[in-house]
């Protein structure tokens, strides 16, 4: 066996017994040079860059290397040296890792750690199988380091090196990661007890998900941004077997005049689309999917807690949003009842169980963020309605204020700080400023500016400028190894004709840490919920333009979830139109309930 001697926590030489190691790691560098630097305690940052290129080059055929940014394997018949740069909490040096004797072929867990792919032009490896390491055996520091980006590779080294120093803050590893899992526990825990929390944990009285049984015609109301929908849906034995969708605006009027104003429009719109059905007179159960934070009485009754996203009407505090709605209706004249009240989080939930009834996690990653779940009806103590019969019922989260209280002050940065500062509601929405569409545009813009006053960047964009999208465009030039349309954008929404090649890999490395702690942080939810669930399979349904178009966001939530809830079986099923087809499936859930009581 190799022997590891540590130097400052930090480096690990081998200095085996075995000769031929040893010339194999002379051939890497030069041993006098590697003793005397490990006597001191350190490695020159280009100690393995330029060492490690020159020597492979001189290599001859028989001996095969593969070149990542994280993971260097050099495999030379019986000896494998495994090169990696680890992130330390002063800089990212290159360590020789280890020495390993292997047979005359690598091992199948060696060819498992090296993965097709690209980064910057580069091919990379993860370290390892995520399923494989839950940080409680083995190596440790090797599971919390599996959260680490991909790091920045471009010729200028010492660049690159100063801005992996600057974007440290934005860098979790598993470590970070447990910490916000503890804090996550905590206020879920304080939120179900009714404990002072930044998470609602909201009772939403959906007691059941689709069976299979639901039938009738049903309307539903999706108000949750600029657009919504009305929508007619007919099922028969649980299968939908008709749709009917109207889409509507609401002007910027609108979203800022009085509460009353804009349910009136809403009738109007329901009135409106009824009429072109022709079916004005016929009655109606409808589900009301309001897409904001509310504290819910009951099924079908709830009050307005705030606005988010571009939303601020004023005259609403203490009224039942469904009770207005439905005395806006009856002014029309319509036989409509509103049957059920909820937010599009727990319409993608029921929406995915209406799909696959091993659903019980419902997540919305898109312009917002939240998730809501099946919890044991005997952990929740908020109730205004008997639940003696009841064994689950879906709890409404609202994780995007989660941190609203200072819980999460330990992985804020100097860009969230300027992030928050501009959005339109300061000092609120903490966690989804982290995570969701509506803000990962800022925190891209808001980073490269920090480069650009550290001079690491040619130019800060124009504020507003740079959109979410703008990032999901990034990582997907990033994962093809293309700077093309990056330059475009960059060239554009910084107003620098002259921003290089170089330049473009910098922002694409920028929009992929940003988007790595957005997935990091969605899966310390997901799988905190998971081990809350006893059940063999979970099925997470998922909703959400960041989901849908982000070109990483799905597979790195794979992989984060799979290293923080290892003992857990999940799938991610992606879940279309869970904030219109679950409010419509919700009132013929209520509406099973009903019957099935009154019999």
């Amino acid at each position: 066996m190799s022997r590891f001697y540590r130097t400052h926590g930090k480096v690990l030489i081998d200095q085996s017994r075995n000769q031929r190691a040893k010339k194999l790691v002379g051939g890497l560098c030069k041993r006098d040079k590697l003793l005397s630097e490990k006597r001191r305690g350190c490695l020159p940052p280009a100690f393995i860059e330029n060492h490690y290129n020159q020597s492979v080059s001189d290599r001859s055929s028989s001996r095969t290397h593969v070149r990542c940014p994280a993971v260097f394997i050099y495999h030379e018949k019986q000896y494998l040296l495994t090169l990696a740069l680890f992130r330390s909490s002063d800089d990212a040096l290159p360590h020789i890792i280890q020495t390993q004797h292997k047979d005359k072929t690598m091992s199948t867990a060696v060819q498992t750690q090296v993965l097709n792919g690209r980064m910057n032009g580069h091919t990379h490896s993860l370290n390892g199988d995520a399923h494989a390491h839950n940080g409680t055996n083995g190596d440790t520091s090797s599971w919390a380091e599996q959260f680490l980006p991909m790091p920045l590779k471009i010729d200028d080294k010492i660049r690159a090196q100063k801005i992996e120093a600057r974007l440290r803050d934005v860098v979790l590893d598993g470590n970070v990661l447990r910490q916000v899992v503890k804090v996550f526990e905590d206020e879920l825990e304080h939120g179900l007890r009714m404990e002072p929390s930044s998470l609602q944990m909201e009772n939403t009285y959906v007691p059941e998900l689709p069976d299979g049984t639901e039938e009738g015609v049903f309307l539903a109301l999706d108000l949750g941004g600029t657009n919504f929908r009305v929508l007619l849906l007919e099922l028969r034995a649980g299968q939908l077997v008709r749709e009917q969708v109207e889409q509507y605006h609401i002007n910027n009027e609108l979203r800022v005049g009085t509460g009353v104003a804009l349910f009136n429009f809403l009738a109007d719109c329901v009135q409106d689309f009824v009429m072109k059905l022709g079916m004005e007179n016929e009655e109606f159960s409808l589900g009301f999917t309001f897409s904001f934070p509310m504290k819910q009485h009951s099924i079908l009754s709830g009050e307005l807690i705030t606005w988010t996203k571009s939303f601020k009407c004023g005259g609403l505090e203490g009224v039942d949003v469904a009770a207005l709605l439905q005395q806006c209706l009856r002014d029309r004249g319509l036989n409509i009842t509103v049957r059920v009240l909820l937010n599009d989080t727990t319409g993608t939930l029921v929406a995915g169980a209406h799909i696959d009834p091993q659903v019980a996690i419902g997540v919305i990653l898109g312009t917002g963020s939240n998730g809501c779940y099946m919890e044991r009806a005997s952990r929740v103590k908020h109730w205004e309605a008997a639940h003696d019969r009841i064994k689950d019922v879906c709890v409404d989260i609202e994780w995007g204020a989660f941190g609203d209280n200072g819980c999460l002050d330990f992985i804020r940065t100097e860009f969230d700080n300027e992030v928050d500062a501009r959005s339109l509601l300061a000092t609120s929405f903490t966690f989804e400023k982290y995570i969701s569409g509506k803000y990962l545009g800022d925190v891209l813009s808001v980073t490269l500016g920090g480069l650009a006053k550290d001079n690491l960047f040619p130019a800060a964009p124009i504020p507003g400028s740079l959109e979410t999208q703008d990032l999901s465009l990034f990582e997907k030039e990033n994962c093809e190894g293309e700077v093309k349309s990056t330059l475009e954008v960059l060239r554009e929404k910084c107003g620098c004709p002259t921003i290089s090649h170089t330049d473009a890999l910098v922002a694409q490395h920028v929009a992929h840490v940003v988007s790595n702690r957005s997935a990091q942080l969605v899966s310390v939810c997901i799988s905190t919920l998971l081990r809350r669930i006893d059940r063999p399979h979970v099925v997470v349904a998922v909703d959400g333009s960041v989901f849908k178009h982000h070109p990483r966001i799905a597979s790195l939530m794979d992989k984060y979830i799979s290293l923080l809830a290892p003992k857990k079986s999940f799938t991610l099923m992606g879940a279309e139109d869970g904030s219109g087809k679950g409010s419509a499936l919700t009132a013929a859930i209520a509406a099973r309930i009903a019957k099935r009581d009154s019999s």
